[in-house]
């Protein structure tokens, strides 16, 4: 006996075809009926699978070489729509048919830009829009809509279909998968053009490495204002990134409360040694071994810096080193040795 629900409906928009055929041979098996864009089509139509094109229910081909193909009111008022009286009455009004299943990911972005010399025209010609469009409206819309972004997915998708149902709980974990891929995908995105359009220390500062040495690579950036600092020779690392600005934020503070200029010497995010320049003994002078430096006396500066690195000489070994003012000639001698 036939049944009077609607069949149902999925597009698929695929550039990642891995697992594609086992697919579309199990969306058949269940009576879905298959629509699908471009390459996605084709590849599906020449195995010997029941395919119409997208534009089958846009009424409007493919255009600009294939940068417009789903996006399209009969395709995500299709996905959109709840199970709501009036999203009934609006889908029969302009006669647009429900979407049940949605199976995309996106163009190879990442592995794009990550060619040695790739070029701008080149990158902007694998930011997909209308896959990204797809993805988000039906993890939007994922309480009745299944989205599938990972081909490592259909295996278990499968199962579950011919079982009755996608469940509840499924649909939930492919939903989120798929706002993970578009929020990746366009991380990707603004952190190429944050480099093009805002690198060189503007927004972004590459650095040597993460807080270990294998996580690379790695960078300091603002989303929305340049940089507070400037690192004007070499790359730091992470950690040297935090240490100077815990540092600084020490020193700045010190100087400013007691009005002595100030110093300290950091390592892994803690100092080994903060100091404001009071004078030093002679005493002192040995122990910090600073008894030879020319003009030490007149220096609070470098007398700071000699007491914060004294602190403790072994921790201080390869600091990061905050001063409270610009250097001057005593205080570099010490840095200096």
């Amino acid at each position: 006996m036939a049944s009077d629900q609607p069949q149902k409906i999925a597009i698929l928009s695929v550039y990642d075809k891995t697992g594609l055929l086992d697919l579309a041979k199990g969306l058949v098996k269940q009576n879905i009926r298959l629509l699908a864009s471009g390459g996605t089509s084709k590849l599906i139509r020449e195995a010997g699978f029941p395919v119409e094109d997208v534009s089958a229910i846009t009424k409007a081909p493919e255009m600009l070489a294939g940068r417009v193909k789903t996006l399209h009111p009969a395709v995500h008022a299709g996905i959109l729509a709840r199970d709501l009286a009036s999203d009934e009455k609006d889908l029969a009004e302009q006669n647009i048919d429900k979407v049940d299943y949605v199976i995309c990911n996106l163009y190879p972005f990442k592995d794009t830009v990550a060619k040695i010399n790739v070029t701008i025209p080149e990158a902007v010609e694998e930011i997909d829009i209308g896959g990204v469009t797809l993805i988000r409206a039906a993890a939007k819309n994922h309480s009745r809509v299944t989205i599938l972004s990972d081909p490592n997915d259909y295996h278990d998708f499968l199962q579950e279909l011919e079982k009755g149902e996608v469940p509840e709980k499924s649909k939930q974990l492919y939903a989120l998968k798929a706002f993970t891929h578009t929020a990746d995908y366009d991380s990707a995105i603004s952190d190429f053009f944050r480099k093009k359009y805002a690198g060189d220390g503007l927004q972004q500062l590459a650095l040597r490495y993460g807080t270990n040495p294998h996580q690379k690579p790695a960078s300091a950036y603002m989303t929305d204002r340049p940089l507070p600092f400037k690192a004007l020779n070499g790359s730091p690392g992470y950690v040297n990134l935090l240490d100077a600005l815990n540092a600084w934020n020490l020193v700045k503070e010190l100087s400013e409360a007691l009005d002595f200029p100030a110093a300290a010497s950091f390592k892994h995010v803690s100092p080994a040694g903060a100091a404001i320049g009071v004078p030093l003994s002679d005493v002192e002078k040995k122990v910090y071994m600073v008894e030879d430096i020319e003009g030490l006396e007149s220096s609070g500066l470098a007398q700071a810096y000699a007491r914060a690195r004294g602190a403790d000489r072994m921790s201080s070994f390869g600091d990061v080193i905050a001063l409270s003012h610009e250097v001057d000639v005593p205080t570099a001698k010490i840095i200096g040795k």
